[in-house]
């Protein structure tokens, strides 16, 4: 659970970075990629442990948010999952071009 959480949330970092604050970035990149406790942030920077995991659990939040409105995370996850159909598809010796062009034809429609 705890894995799928910390995957889920890198993966929704990686879309929508772009979108936080320095700060915000600084220390959710130190907490999640490199793993730091948030008693090691808060001693790097001179501040409460309780004000990094303040701002780690409101940008955890607002990522949420953005992947709600924008869905970025869910349609490259559809993509890949069609991209994974494709292959599937290609390397059985019984393909179907019209079960391929379906799924071309979905995977035009979400770029």
């Amino acid at each position: 659970m705890v894995l799928a959480k910390t995957t889920r949330i890198n993966f929704l970092f990686d879309f929508y970075q772009s979108l936080l604050t320095d700060k915000q970035r600084l220390y959710m990149q130190l907490y999640y990629l490199e793993d730091l406790s948030l008693g090691e942030i808060a001693g790097e920077y001179g501040v409460s442990r309780q004000a990094v995991y303040d701002n780690v659990r409101r940008t955890e939040a607002m990522l949420e948010d953005y992947e709600e409105k924008l869905n970025l995370f869910s349609k490259f996850q559809n993509r890949i999952e069609i991209v994974d159909q494709l292959e599937q598809l290609i390397t059985d010796t019984d393909t179907r071009s019209e079960a391929l062009r379906k799924l071309l034809s979905t995977l035009k429609d979400h770029e």
